[in-house]
């Protein structure tokens, strides 16, 4: 359920910068099951257009700086390149247009918006059970996977972060 202060298909604005990629996915990187997902979400996204950053970081807190604090580690949240800001289960629509192949379940993920926030929900909030299921291979190599994206993104600005 999603409460009245809280309207579905959360979304803020960030402040965009001329650097910032397609995509910006911010991530709990304290929380294997979600760096598991995250390293999927790479895998997938072959024209390398999503770029992580974690939470808590101050990129992270710069692009988040109209979501309220106490929301942040409630989702993973996705920035576009104009700084909008979509969390949980808003996110997916956006993210799933931009890879390869994604665009049904985009349009899917769009058009059932409060199915997507309920199964987003239901798996946030079970993620340390999910977790378990995860093995410590697979989050090893999620971790690898998401290192090298940042080594990329970094090396393909000249050494600036971006």
């Amino acid at each position: 359920m999603v409460s009245a202060e809280r309207p579905r298909g959360d979304t803020h604005a960030a402040k965009p910068t001329s650097s910032m990629p397609t995509l910006t996915l911010i991530y709990d990187s304290d929380c294997g099951f979600c760096r598991w997902c995250l390293g999927k979400v790479l895998a997938w996204d072959r024209r390398r257009v999503v770029r992580p950053v974690a939470l808590g970081t101050p990129e992270a807190n710069r692009l988040l700086a109209e979501v309220p604090a106490a929301e942040q580690p409630k989702s993973w949240h996705l920035v576009d390149s104009d700084g909008q800001v979509r969390s949980a289960g808003a996110g997916f629509p956006p993210l799933l247009r931009m890879l390869p192949g994604g665009g049904p379940l985009a349009a899917a993920t769009a058009k059932l918006p409060g199915a997507t926030e309920s199964a987003y929900r239901f798996i946030s909030g079970n993620r340390s059970l999910w977790g378990k299921l995860v093995t410590d291979g697979a989050k090893r190599r999620a971790d690898k996977r998401i290192a090298g994206r940042l080594r990329h993104k970094t090396a393909a600005t000249s050494g600036r972060p971006t």
